[in-house]
């Protein structure tokens, strides 16, 4: 079993003007990415607001992402959905687009049992065979993977890693501790990043990357190599990263994506802006940082 990435992804925003998806933005936004070595992309995500796009944003956003990218980095597809026919659906199309895998979101609303969630995602990568890493975020979906049910899943050859965006480094170590060392774990929270790749994770599936790319992956590969420096970048990151938690994801990070010229400052409903006020200081964080680091 190989990772499909080891690193920091780019959980990336989906611009809009006018409440129609930027394209334009969006490859100018994915280009900046790779530039500045993100290692691979995430799209139609949480972060890219994929619960409010059609069917037809989604697959062109996939498409320009695929022709962007062009093999430099990994192309990782939200398709998770809490209907099984409309994840399956979704994710065959983002095999056809030419998505390196899949991001497979546990059911919401109509939350399932253990037993259920195994049966869910078998089901999708049995029908799209690609590559899939499990997506646990229970403060949005109300239900979270046991350790246990992580295990069974990891035995299945297209199930590769899990996104855990619990926050939890317990719940971390104990799916590590059951789980081969080539099942990849990925951070799904930018403030615990650090830890959890010394806890033996591959990884971040960061909302911060999408405007601190390098910075964030230098601290990942300074883990290994300059811990002294790892930990500061940590420390210079962390008050962006707690700033970011004004509002739900992705309101907050979506203020910074404009400010460096991708998109304008939207969000669909339900989301709702910042006040001006709360952008500003936002952005003045952002700006502070960057000649810190």
């Amino acid at each position: 079993m190989t990772h499909l990435f080891t690193g920091v992804a780019a959980a990336v925003t989906t611009p809009f003007t006018n409440q129609e998806v930027d394209y334009n933005s969006f490859r100018r936004h994915l280009e900046f990415l790779i530039e500045n070595n993100i290692q691979a992309l995430v799209i139609n995500g949480t972060t890219g607001e994929g619960s409010t796009l059609t069917a037809e944003e989604s697959r062109r956003l996939l498409e320009i992402a695929v022709e962007t990218a062009a093999g430099r980095v990994p192309i990782i597809a939200g398709t998770g959905s809490n209907s099984t026919a409309e994840s399956i659906r979704a994710s065959r199309e983002a095999k056809e687009i030419g998505a390196d895998g899949l991001m497979l979101i546990t059911p919401y609303y109509n939350k399932t049992s253990q037993r259920g969630l195994i049966r869910h995602f078998e089901a999708i990568v049995n029908a799209a065979e690609l590559p899939a890493l499990l997506y646990n975020v229970p403060s949005r979906t109300g239900m979270s993977i046991t350790p246990e049910t992580v295990l069974e899943l990891s035995r299945h050859p297209y199930i590769v890693g899990l996104k855990d965006a619990t926050g939890d480094l317990n719940y971390m170590s104990q799916v590590r501790l059951v789980t081969d060392p080539s099942f990849a774990l990925y951070s799904g929270n930018d403030d615990t990043a650090l830890p959890f790749t010394s806890l033996g994770g591959q990884g971040v599936i960061s909302v911060v990357a999408n405007v601190v790319p390098a910075r964030f992956q230098e601290m990942y590969e300074q883990t290994f190599t300059n811990l002294t420096r790892a930990q500061e970048l940590h420390y210079r990151l962390t008050p962006l990263i707690s700033a970011l938690s004004v509002d739900v994801n992705p309101i907050p990070i979506k203020v910074l994506t404009s400010h460096l010229g991708f998109g304008d400052y939207e969000v669909r409903l339900p989301l709702l802006p910042l006040e001006e006020e709360e952008q500003s200081r936002l952005v003045r964080q952002f700006e502070s940082m960057m000649m810190e680091v």
